[in-house]
């Protein structure tokens, strides 16, 4: 009994101050002050901790302010993080290695990693998830390799969702780009 007290009274302060959740305790929240609103996300280091470390800093370095979501596929995703208004390519950093094993599917809602049609190639250019998107997902996609997801929206899903049904069109040789900008005009961590 007296080491069951002692037991709980050592827990007690560990216990108040959450450090035993499950939780990470080091879950970024990140929001993008849209043109059409702002959204929220909390992201995900413990599944995807390269890709987390990436995009924070990219948002801390300021990369993401003034980009606009150039790739809009309703039903599909939103994508931004790489283009200016006039669709100008922004430089990046050097490409980073495919985290899209951590365990976070593509769900409605997540925020995973753009890449080209080489695995280790995703850079700052992202997408969120506007429908459950499994043959996104390594174990069921085509190449194998899938699309690493390191974070979900957890506010401004609205916004997503305005956002997913502007109209779009041809610019610069893309398609699907939103024929008026969606611009993101400020990125930060805001915890």
């Amino acid at each position: 009994m007296k080491l069951r007290m002692r037991l709980a009274a050592a827990l007690l302060p560990m216990i108040l101050s959450g450090s035993l959740m499950a939780a990470p305790a080091d879950s970024p929240l990140v929001e993008l002050d849209t043109s059409m609103g702002k959204i929220v996300m909390r992201l995900s280091p413990d599944r995807a901790p390269v890709t987390v470390r990436n995009f924070i800093d990219y948002v801390n370095a300021g990369h993401y302010n003034g980009t606009i979501f150039h790739r809009v596929i309703s039903g599909f995703m939103i994508q931004g993080g790489g283009f200016t208004p006039d669709m100008r390519q922004k430089e990046t950093r050097a490409p980073i290695p495919l985290e899209a094993r951590g365990g976070m599917p593509n769900d409605k809602y997540t925020v995973a990693m753009a890449r080209t049609s080489y695995p280790h190639s995703a850079t700052s250019q992202f997408f969120i998830n506007v429908n459950d998107n499994s043959f996104l997902n390594a174990d069921e996609a085509a190449d194998g390799q899938g699309y690493a997801v390191f974070g979900t929206v957890t506010s401004g899903t609205d916004v997503v969702d305005k956002i997913a049904e502007v109209r779009t069109g041809f610019r610069r040789g893309m398609k699907d780009v939103p024929l008026e900008p969606v611009v993101i005009k400020s990125a930060r961590v805001i915890k």
